[in-house]
């Protein structure tokens, strides 16, 4: 039975996940799925220690989502722009790295989600009302010099039918850059993420700020 939550940027709604996650490890069953990363994405922050369900869960979620990265982390606080200039004085061969690619290599959840996408495109032989599905997608900028807002703002201008966006947040990449993670459900005979993708979010204007965009979690609903 699915479970519904909602105002989840509020603290009635984290209230809402811990209450459910009592005794629980995961939202949906006893692994992770893409129903821990739907609400994950929509909660804009660890909850507090008054949530330590909800708090311990967010915690497991992110140490997943933090596979996608394989380079060695040394610690990074994401605070205001006073405390984020000694981080920029400290990489002084930034210039000499501009070939470096921070997202490391396809994950293995962005994999299942490829192959998720290709097994509905071959799955045409018998006629059926059309369905929708849930994807979550990483848009990644240039560098850290990218403004973070007009990307999103980019990304939230395309419309079409059969497509709605969601809840999004901006996650810390390393080297002072910030990846932004959006949830969006389509209706599957109208909305193809490839074609959303290569036609719409990396191809002019929109590519001045989106270097490129990852499909993490594809799910039917």
């Amino acid at each position: 039975m699915a479970v519904t939550f909602s105002d989840l940027h509020t603290e009635q709604g984290v209230k809402s996940v811990e209450e459910h996650l009592a005794g629980k490890t995961y939202i949906s069953g006893d692994q992770l799925s893409v129903d821990d990363v739907k609400v994950y994405a929509a909660i804009v922050e660890k909850p507090s220690d008054a949530f330590p369900n909800a708090s311990k869960w967010y915690d497991c979620v992110a140490s997943h989502l933090a596979k996608s990265f394989p380079g060695k982390a040394v610690g990074v606080s994401i605070g205001g722009s006073a405390a984020a200039a000694p981080a920029q004085a400290e990489a002084p061969a930034a210039d000499d790295d501009d070939d470096m690619d921070l997202f490391g290599d396809e994950t293995e959840e962005e994999k299942k989600a490829a192959e998720e996408r290709e097994s509905a495109k071959k799955d045409t032989k018998k006629p059926k009302e059309s369905g929708k599905s849930s994807v979550l997608m990483e848009v990644k900028p240039w560098d850290d010099e990218t403004d973070m807002k007009k990307l999103e703002e980019c990304v939230r201008a395309v419309e079409m039918p059969g497509l709605l966006w969601g809840a999004s947040k901006l996650v810390p990449v390393g080297y002072g850059i910030k990846k932004l993670t959006i949830m969006l459900t389509i209706v599957d005979d109208l909305v193809s993420p490839d074609n959303l993708i290569e036609d719409y979010l990396t191809c002019e204007p929109n590519n001045e700020y989106i270097q490129s965009v990852d499909i993490v979690a594809f799910n039917k609903i």
